[in-house]
């Protein structure tokens, strides 16, 4: 993954919400597998839920923040989708685990971006004296 080990803290907010994002993304993927499977759906449909959430990775390697910003975006998607899945099945386990990890992954996406980009201003000013 993108951060070198040797500049990760526990200290620091960004990579405990870099950690979540992480977590919540391989669920709501791991999940989004699951759920094709046991449905069987077929492999238009698939892909369709699948790819959305690979497009990111390369991005989210590199520590990209606009890829955690699109992926916010588009983590709302599943968000819709699982909203409505809820109010016609809200005993479906897979749902209620899919909601979850949609909402862990958009506020620690959201809060990694506000808490890297301030650390990015911080480092910069440090480094060039300029505000």
């Amino acid at each position: 993954m993108g951060r070198a080990m040797g500049r990760f803290s526990w200290a620091r907010p960004s990579d405990k919400a870099y950690v979540l994002v992480w977590l919540a993304w391989l669920v709501l993927l791991t999940l989004q597998v699951i759920d094709s499977w046991v449905y069987q759906l077929p492999w238009i449909i698939y892909l369709g839920r699948v790819i959305p959430l690979l497009i990111f990775l390369p991005g989210m390697c590199k520590d990209n923040l606009r890829s955690y910003i699109w992926l916010c975006f588009v983590s709302l998607l599943y968000f819709i989708a699982l909203v409505e899945r809820l109010f016609a099945q809200p005993d479906n386990v897979l749902s209620l685990l899919g909601m979850v990890a949609v909402l862990t992954l958009f506020i620690a996406s959201m809060m990694f971006v506000r808490w890297r980009a301030r650390e990015n201003n911080a480092s910069a000013e440090a480094e060039f004296g300029v505000k």
